[in-house]
């Protein structure tokens, strides 16, 4: 069982930043996750991978509407990853979540969310002009 817990949302201007935080843990050594995602879902719309990390080993994956903006990183000490995100634009504005499996990332497949059995409970981003 892994347990995920989103902070760092907010309200932000457009051209602004926000730093995403998804603080996990896994009630076993087995259990743990290797792969974390963070989706995002607007109003409306389906649930878009935006990019995905590997922990333990790095290797971020990207989303082509993100990648040149969002930066995602993880500090296993800390057993959280963050995602970067700046020069924020209107569409930015949705829902994020954090998701994690046990398996490996695997490139843009780890973008997917029918492989990702565990879910934190989102936190809202809304930029406004």
């Amino acid at each position: 069982q892994v347990q995920l817990v989103e902070s760092g949302g907010g309200s932000v201007q457009t051209g602004g930043s926000l730093r995403l935080s998804c603080a996990y843990s896994a009630a076993t050594w087995t259990s743990r996750p290797n792969c974390i995602t963070w989706f995002r879902q607007a109003p409306g719309k389906g649930r878009e991978g935006l990019a995905s990390i590997w922990i333990g080993g790095g290797s971020p994956y990207y989303a082509d509407s993100v990648k040149d903006r969002f930066t995602i990183s993880y500090d296993s000490a800390k057993k959280a990853v963050y995602l970067q995100m700046n020069s924020l634009k209107f569409e930015d504005t949705a829902m994020y979540y954090c998701a994690a499996r046990t398996r490996r990332c695997a490139g843009g497949e780890s973008l997917t969310d029918g492989s990702f059995a565990y879910w934190g409970q989102g936190t809202q981003v809304t930029v406004s002009s």
